[in-house]
């Protein structure tokens, strides 16, 4: 028999192409990022920072089971630094906070609860972890602390929305087309059932 938190090939694969996806629509929103802080200015990452954690939150939702939400952010900054970012190798570190933050409130509830409000505080565990390492990176001490709360304020907001919220509605609507069979949410759901 295998061991509950084992992880077996399907899943593996599954966390690997959403990986390889979410590099590639990452490696996209960088542009989106960049005409929007072109029109409304520097804060404008905090707006957007969300979407860079949503991959966390669907494969945490889909598997169910320690690690995924880590792997599949440390997979897409593979993907983005193979597809020739201009960050570089400073992605794996990034991969690794962002997934670290939304792991850390899944593994708070044991990895048990898979609820939206706790996706959506899996996105905003992913940005607070993301604003201490661009604290960090960036020296944001050096800001005025009216600017930090509410840069701070806007990146929880955007893990709230753009990274929990829309990684629910991404993993319903992948969970509708039945494509998700077999796996720790549909276990979960006719458990329920």
């Amino acid at each position: 028999m295998q061991a509950p938190n084992a992880w077996t090939l399907r899943e593996i694969l599954i966390v690997t192409v959403l990986g390889a996806v979410f590099g590639v629509l990452y490696l996209a929103w960088v542009q989106v990022w960049l005409v929007a802080q072109a029109i409304f200015g520097a804060i404008t990452m905090d707006v957007v920072m969300g979407f860079w954690f949503i991959v966390s939150i669907i494969a945490a939702a889909i598997i169910r089971k320690p690690g995924a939400a880590l792997l599949s952010e440390v997979l897409a900054a593979v993907v983005q630094i193979l597809l020739g970012s201009p960050a570089g190798l400073l992605l794996l570190l990034t991969g690794l906070v962002q997934g670290a933050g939304a792991e850390a409130v899944f593994a708070a509830t044991r990895w048990r609860d898979y609820r939206l409000r706790v996706l959506v505080m899996a996105g905003v565990g992913a940005a607070v972890f993301s604003f201490v390492y661009t604290w960090i990176r960036f020296d944001y001490g050096s800001l005025q602390p009216g600017l930090l709360i509410a840069m701070f304020g806007l990146r929880c907001l955007s893990g709230a929305l753009l990274g929990g919220l829309a990684g629910h509605l991404v993993t319903e609507a992948l969970y509708r087309t039945g494509v998700l069979s077999g796996l720790g949410i549909d276990r979960a759901r006719r458990a329920h059932v």
